[in-house]
């Protein structure tokens, strides 16, 4: 083999591992809401309370665990950046923002997604700027054809909305303030999780 191939192979093999990874890590996510669901449905309060309290003393028990591990890597020589880079894992980052121990902040993970998606926005004559994060509530400025063509805003507002409930899955609610040429601005919420 050349040394060309070699590392063409690794890096199918690296891609084949995180897209087996993903598809386990979703179906243990979708495991998991089974379950939940079947707890919230169960018709004895008293063991339908006894479940809930167990999986939230299980959430705080690993919450507390990687926040120890998180403190002890940032201790490390460089470990600022290998919490960076832990944390650009796709599947890290969601449970790190699961508990609220996501270094990057939520600002940064939405204008992350802003720029994957804007490519898409622009090719449609959108684009979409970051106004601000205010807690978990994040506003967007949606401009061009996003806040004038009702069938492909909609389709272009849910596009954004829904990268950012990807990026950062503790946002809340996203409000879009669409700016339209021939017509003064409107806020318009968007579906929240």
């Amino acid at each position: 083999m050349f040394p060309c191939s070699v590392h063409m192979e690794v890096r199918t093999q690296r891609r084949l591992r995180m897209h087996d990874e993903r598809r386990e890590f979703t179906r243990r996510s979708d495991r998991i809401e089974e379950l939940v669901m079947r707890v919230e449905a169960m018709g004895d309060p008293a063991i339908r309370a006894t479940a809930q309290e167990l999986l939230q003393a299980v959430i705080e028990l690993h919450g507390v665990a990687l926040d120890h591990m998180l403190h002890f890597v940032a201790q490390l020589p460089q470990g600022e950046d290998a919490l960076i880079s832990i944390a650009g894992d796709d599947l890290v980052s969601k449970v790190l923002s699961l508990h609220g121990l996501n270094p990057i902040s939520i600002a940064v993970r939405v204008e992350q997604a802003l720029d994957v998606t804007r490519p898409y926005l622009q090719s449609h004559g959108g684009d979409v700027e970051l106004e601000s994060v205010d807690g978990n509530e994040v506003h967007i400025r949606l401009q061009g054809s996003c806040g004038s063509c009702s069938s492909s805003s909609e389709t272009l507002k849910s596009t954004v909305e829904e990268a950012i409930y990807q990026a950062a899955p503790e946002v809340v609610t996203v409000i879009a303030e669409a700016i339209d040429q021939s017509a003064s601005s409107k806020l318009v919420q968007l579906q929240t999780n």
